[in-house]
């Protein structure tokens, strides 16, 4: 069991300045142990991330140093992004954080949650020719060796082209009836799910699909400073305002 009360956030796509958007989630997270008692981040915390050998990148280095201290506190998992899916090994080596690049599953009280960022679900992993490249091993491995200033340099060149910025309402209503599928099948296939946790659209959303099963999607941090509250019995969508 991660805790009675869990804290869900996602999408705050940390940048390399350390700005307003930073300097707010940073007072989120010193807020959380009032909030609950238990946080998950549910991909895409940063804008980009990779887990080096021997280096910590400088984008989102007081964050992640937030995170260190907080787990201190109270348990912290964090699921991995089409943003951030690199940082496996950094995570639980360096900050005792439960981290898996795709999904996680664990307990909130008597709630069985399962938690995905969902590009891969909704959108098909890799969909896109140049997200094939970037998801394979081969290629993982290949960043790695390069050294840290000329692969963040080259990932910034390449911003533009490494995630779907699409707006258009009509796509979004899409992928969000979507994630709300994919959460149906997903729960009715496993009786013992309690609640699926998607996030990537950057919509927020809570759904009964059945008597006490749920499915949620927290919303964007980057769009609202918005967070979700998880127990056994209820789920709240949330606003930051600290």
């Amino acid at each position: 069991m991660l805790g009675e009360r869990l804290v869900v956030v996602s999408d705050a796509h940390i940048k390399a300045d350390s700005g307003p958007a930073t300097e707010s989630f940073l007072a989120f997270l010193e807020r959380v142990p009032t909030l609950g008692d238990c946080l998950l981040i549910n991909g895409d915390l940063f804008e980009f991330w990779f887990s080096y050998r021997r280096a910590i990148p400088q984008t989102g280095f007081l964050v992640a140093a937030a995170l260190a201290m907080l787990r201190r506190k109270i348990p912290v998992a964090m699921t991995g992004g089409n943003h951030d899916r690199w940082g496996h090994g950094f995570w639980q080596r360096e900050a005792n954080i439960l981290y898996h690049p795709d999904q996680l599953r664990f307990a909130v009280g008597t709630r069985e949650v399962l938690a995905l960022h969902g590009d891969g679900e909704i959108d098909g992993r890799g969909s896109g020719w140049l997200q094939r490249i970037i998801a394979h091993p081969v290629t993982e491995r290949a960043f790695g060796l390069l050294h840290p200033d000329f692969g963040l340099w080259l990932i910034a060149r390449m911003g533009g082209h490494l995630a779907d910025k699409t707006t258009d309402p009509a796509i979004l209503d899409a992928a969000q009836a979507r994630q709300a599928a994919w959460a149906r099948q997903r729960l009715a296939a496993d009786p013992t799910l309690g609640l699926v946790i998607l996030s990537h659209t950057h919509r927020s959303e809570t759904i009964e699909l059945d008597p006490g099963k749920h499915y949620l999607n927290p919303g964007a941090w980057i769009a609202g400073r918005r967070y979700a509250v998880v127990t056994a019995t209820t789920i709240s969508s949330e606003q930051f305002g600290g």
